[in-house]
């Protein structure tokens, strides 16, 4: 639990900044200077493939973190964007910023390593998902872990994020509903 000090310190460094619909949190090729706490909205972070087909990496809400980690940690160019799917407000904070929460405030550093974790257990499943199940266990899996999803973001969006077409995706879904 964070001190009203320590909440005084995060507040004063971390700024508040809106997106509207469609405006990028972060663009391929740019380095990503921030990390951001979604404060309200969402977004999608994908790559462009040579076809101009989007490849989503991760969707995100409310209480999540907005980043590229290896852009962000080690300063390179960015391979992915960040675009709101919705109005989204964003707290955000720069490299140096974190690396200095993580001294004066260890309820920081400790928060940073278990989204960290997370992080790493998401991808690990996301990992073992897109090579191990079916469509429709990956599709199962995502209503299972991430029923709100279905409201905030549109069909082709998921179908991009769990590797299917919207096609494939529409008849899932049908398939699913007529059980």
């Amino acid at each position: 639990m964070l001190s009203e000090e320590e909440k005084f310190v995060i507040e004063t460094h971390m700024k508040l900044r809106k997106f509207r619909k469609k405006q990028y949190f972060l663009q391929e090729g740019d380095v990503c200077k921030y990390t951001g706490f979604i404060v309200k909205g969402s977004a999608k972070t994908f790559s462009v493939d040579e076809e101009g087909n989007e490849n989503i990496l991760k969707l995100s809400i409310e209480n999540w973190w907005l980043t590229d980690f290896e852009s962000f940690y080690h300063l390179t160019p960015s391979q992915y964007n960040i675009e709101a799917m919705e109005d989204l407000e964003v707290l955000q904070v720069t490299n140096a910023q974190v690396e200095e929460f993580f001294k004066p405030i260890p309820a920081f550093s400790a928060m940073m390593e278990v989204i960290k974790q997370n992080n790493a257990i998401a991808n690990q499943r996301r990992v073992q998902a897109a090579i191990s199940y079916t469509a429709e266990e990956r599709y199962a899996d995502f209503v299972s872990n991430y029923p709100h999803f279905l409201m905030r973001f549109p069909q082709n969006v998921i179908a991009s994020y769990l590797g299917l077409s919207p096609e494939t995706l529409s008849r899932l879904r049908k398939k699913i509903n007529s059980k």
